[in-house]
């Protein structure tokens, strides 16, 4: 038996399942892209990164992320304040305010993995839970991608 799909409709079906492949799903919050840099042999930090859309009427807020990888992860902010770079931890989370989508990147709001219990290498992928206020916890899979990654969730990364 021979089958015969058009072109356009082998491509639609992949990039469906594409970004099925790195988007996750609890109510009206959409957790796209998670995504991590590969660390050298020895490090105790790395950073996580993906984005948030909240398609409700809600507000909700990110308030705690864990992974099995680091002994600890914190929600963190780098923002630029008289000239200097700083980060600090967000104890109390990250808003999501309604129909907003909030961007966790390189140089921003970011998830530090701390006391790494393993070095992030290219290629893998690995287990978080982020829990948010309202909406509860969702596991997702963070795409370890190489260490000089300097990415946007919506740009070099929105293929794989």
């Amino acid at each position: 038996m021979k089958f015969s799909l058009p072109l356009a409709a082998v491509a639609l079906a992949l990039s469906a399942t594409l970004a099925s492949a790195h988007g996750f799903k609890l109510g009206s919050l959409t957790i796209g892209h998670p995504w991590s840099r590969a660390t050298p042999a020895g490090a105790k930090v790395g950073g996580g990164y993906l984005t948030i859309e909240n398609t409700g009427s809600a507000p909700d807020r990110l308030v705690s992320v864990s992974a099995p990888f680091a002994g600890r992860a914190e929600i963190h902010e780098m923002a630029l304040k008289d000239g200097i770079m700083t980060m600090r931890p967000l104890e109390k989370g990250v808003d999501v305010a309604p129909g907003a989508k909030v961007e966790f990147k390189p140089g921003g709001y970011h998830i530090m993995f701390m006391d790494l219990k393993q070095q992030l290498k290219q290629g893998e992928t690995l287990k978080g839970t982020l829990t948010f206020e309202k909406a509860g916890s969702v596991d997702v899979e963070f795409k370890v991608d190489s260490i000089a990654a300097k990415g946007s969730t919506e740009g070099e990364h929105k293929g794989h």
